[in-house]
């Protein structure tokens, strides 16, 4: 038999698209947001290439860059030193978290007008399910436009929005037109999406197993399709399992409210290489004391704490040590960070930056290890369709 061609393969639908229930998903991502705030109150900056980080000497890099940066070819997590070189008319500004802070409390209150299930992202984006929402209004198409024009006038800001049927597709959808884009991917479109879309951009599929992939012959999609869910599951575990749903459309994590981190951490990038070991166990003291006030904050302990190195030469490692026991004082975490030193290279080999985190937090539904018994009010449920 012949192999159809692509056309064919379009027209032909070769995988149902798993819908349990039809959900309407919006992934707002802000433009931009750090730079755009800072061009926003300073309009002398509007339309310059503008950088939000630290400072080279300080072996800073960068936080966020406006879109007139990024032609430069400068991005996020670049060395501030590299940016400038790239551009040296950048403008570089330090990074100001409470304005940034507040700001994104704002544009949260917009988004919760709209919907209770809200699960930010990061300061600048957000999921949202307004499946059933409190404007009734039957299209998420529409919603996200009025999300957008709102964030417009209350903040001067722009943001882009992606509406589907799951948040994998609704994050996808929100990248595809930025800035200020607005992106709908149906059911009856996500399969001509997906065989063409590149394999990096898959939901979990970092440079580690984009590098996999490609050496498997799996470069997008469709390439990914092909494969059995028998042969991704040898291959990536239960990871497998998860790409052979994604690779048909298929994603069924829900918008999760006020979901706790996975970890709380500090990190800090030394001025100049060091090897001086008292300084470096007088840093994580310091390190440790931010986590340890972060966890009260949220009311969380850890079992697992991890050390972070990266050496003179950029090399990094890190050391984990976990207990049975949950811990969250400053005393506790700095002692296990400094036990694992003699794990590292330190003193042999200087250091540019350390940190440590804590994270493997235990259930908080499980109080004494009896299970707790959750209440839901699901109020009046009424079925919507789009539009």
């Amino acid at each position: 038999m012949a192999r159809p061609n692509r056309e064919d393969h379009l027209a032909a639908p070769c995988f149902p698209v798993y819908i349990t229930s039809m959900r309407k998903i919006i992934h707002i991502d802000m433009d931009a947001f750090y730079a755009s705030v800072e061009q926003r109150d300073r309009p002398e900056l509007r339309g310059k290439p503008v950088l939000v980080g630290g400072r080279p000497e300080e072996r800073g890099v960068v936080a966020a860059c406006s879109y007139e940066a990024r032609v430069f070819g400068i991005h996020s997590a670049m060395s501030s030193v590299k940016a400038l070189h790239l551009c040296p008319q950048a403008v570089l500004l330090p990074t100001r978290f409470e304005v940034y802070e507040g700001i994104s409390d704002q544009i949260r209150g917009i988004f919760r007008d709209y919907s209770e299930l809200v699960e930010p992202l990061s300061l600048d984006e957000a999921f949202i399910d307004v499946t059933l929402n409190k404007s009734n209004l039957p299209s998420a198409t529409l919603i996200a436009k009025e999300i957008k024009a709102r964030i417009r006038a209350e903040t001067g800001l722009t943001a882009s929005a992606g509406v589907s049927f799951n948040k994998f597709l609704a994050k996808l959808a929100s990248d595809w037109k930025k800035p200020d884009g607005l992106m709908v991917i149906r059911p009856s479109e996500a399969q001509a999406f997906l065989l063409s879309l590149p394999i990096g951009k898959f939901y979990g599929v970092g440079k580690v197993t984009e590098k996999k992939m490609i050496s498997l012959g799996i470069r997008n999609g469709g390439d990914l399709l092909k494969k059995s869910l028998g042969e991704l599951v040898d291959i990536f575990g239960k990871g497998g399992a998860f790409y052979y749903d994604l690779a048909r459309g298929r994603d069924e994590r829900p918008v999760e409210v006020d979901s706790p981190p996975k970890s709380i951490g500090r990190e800090t990038t030394f001025a100049t290489d060091i090897d001086d070991l008292g300084f470096i166990r007088s840093t994580l003291g310091e390190l440790a004391e931010d986590v340890a006030a972060s966890l009260a904050e949220k009311q969380l302990k850890g079992r697992t704490v991890t050390l972070k190195v990266k050496y003179f030469d950029f090399s990094q490692i890190t050391r984990r040590e976990s207990f049975s026991e949950a811990l969250s004082s400053a005393k506790d975490i700095s002692e296990t960070a400094c036990a694992m030193i003699p794990r590292t290279e330190i003193p042999a080999k200087k250091i540019r930056l350390i940190g440590l985190s804590v994270s493997n937090f235990p259930d908080k539904t499980i109080e004494g290890g009896i299970p707790v018994q959750l209440e839901f009010d699901f109020g009046n449920w009424e079925a919507v369709q789009e539009e």
